[in-house]
């Protein structure tokens, strides 16, 4: 299982990989909402203070989990920059040197 944190930072990196490649290019795509839904285990710790945490499920791995409650949830990321109200334009390209 992975933690849904890591699961929304890799996005982020991959659509700042995205950004990147559309710098110089004449044909970029306005990065729009973007869904992501996924399936997650709930995690509390026993003790006070402790936090929910929230683990997304891998594909295959169901049996795995077989004893945790797992839910689906979906979530609609607007993307933005911090400096701008401007969507991002991001490349066709997964990277910049891929034809």
């Amino acid at each position: 299982m992975i933690e849904l944190a890591s699961v929304i930072r890799d996005l982020r990196e991959e659509l700042e990989r995205a950004i990147a490649a559309a710098e110089g290019e004449a044909l970029r795509f306005e990065l729009g909402p973007i869904e992501l839904e996924v399936s997650v285990a709930l995690e509390r710790a026993g003790h006070a203070g402790a936090k929910v945490r929230f683990w997304v499920v891998e594909s295959g791995a169901d049996a795995a989990v077989g004893a945790t409650s797992t839910q689906r949830i979906k979530l609609a990321l607007q993307p933005t920059f911090a400096e701008s109200d401007k969507p991002p334009l991001v490349s066709g390209l997964a990277n910049a040197g891929e034809q």
